[in-house]
């Protein structure tokens, strides 16, 4: 079994996003796990499983709904983008290999090119170039410098055309393993807070390993919030409940408290061990937002497959 985790560039209009789940949702042998949308974020993270044939139709259906109902051009919100989908892994589940995993991604990709005449950039374990395996470079200018940047011959896309779609600008497919994206909110309104936050805890700072941070500064009906977004790439390296602790110490060090949490999408059960300032994990997070859980309430429907630890 394989695990799909599609970001959509719209987190307000809660209708669309039902329609796109829907679209997923009458594919065949395609189960939807789980699915979240966030307003000032303005995307939402759909996680469906299923086996690769199925997954690649329903995808699929995906893009072709959200093509026809995102516009970038009127799009806006504090995470970047390239795309109406703006991205879709895929992760290996148990009994699957991750090179099951690439030849999903990149067939994928050519049919979406082919179909909707959308550039498509491959990433992680499906880059064709190691500039290419993180997400973040391919993010870099976002959809405003998109057109500039595919004429650029380090950033050819690797299917269809090489300028952007006039409305849905490209999309990013690949292959990972799990990744972890949470969130910590800070009983702050400056968003300078959170940024010296994230440069301190992300590994290309020089903070923890196979952690990716950025501030952030959300707009909600009681105020703005300071908002340190989180992936973690590898919780085996680096636990959820380190990061979490992490983030707590830098707080402390600027003077304000940890408000909240928020996981994206599920995690492995596995990432639920350890504590956090002396709270286990499973009292941050519920258990039944491991993917495991999600599967076990499905079966018999999907095959028996393990997740991946």
């Amino acid at each position: 079994m394989i695990e799909a985790v599609p970001n959509i560039s719209e987190g307000r209009r809660e209708e669309f996003v039902r329609e796109a789940v829907e679209a997923i949702e009458a594919v065949p042998d395609v189960r939807v796990l789980d699915w979240s949308s966030d307003a000032s974020h303005n995307r939402s993270v759909i996680t469906l499983a299923g086996e690769a044939d199925p997954l690649r139709a329903a995808i699929l259906r995906l893009f072709e709904v959200a093509v026809k109902r995102i516009d970038l051009r009127r799009h806006s919100g504090a995470h970047p983008r390239i795309g109406a989908v703006d991205v879709v892994p895929f992760v290996p589940l148990g009994g699957v290999s991750m090179e099951a995993c690439i030849e999903l991604a990149h067939a994928t990709g050519r049919e979406v090119a082919e179909r909707l005449q959308l550039p498509v950039l491959m990433y992680e374990a499906a880059a064709a170039v190691p500039a290419r395996r993180r997400l973040e470079h391919l993010r870099r200018g976002q959809f405003e410098r998109l057109a500039g940047k595919l004429l650029q011959p380090d950033w050819r896309p690797d299917y269809g055309p090489r300028h952007p779609h006039p409305s849905a600008g490209a999309t990013a497919i690949g292959a990972r393993g799990p990744l972890i994206a949470f969130n910590v909110n800070l009983a702050s309104r400056e968003l300078d807070i959170a940024r010296r936050i994230a440069r301190a805890i992300r590994e290309s700072g020089g903070g923890l390993p196979h952690v990716k941070a950025m501030g952030v500064l959300l707009s909600t009906s009681s105020g703005d919030i300071a908002q340190v977004s989180m992936n973690l790439t590898d919780y085996r390296r680096t636990p959820l409940s380190a990061a979490l602790d992490r983030v707590a110490r830098e707080a402390a060090r600027e003077g304000v408290e940890v408000a909240g949490t928020e996981l994206i999408g599920l995690v492995p059960r596995a990432a639920m061990d350890g504590s956090a300032g002396g709270r286990p994990m499973l009292d941050v997070i519920h258990p039944d937002r491991t993917i495991e859980a999600r599967l076990e309430r499905l079966r018999p429907s999907l095959p028996d497959h393990r997740a991946a630890p």
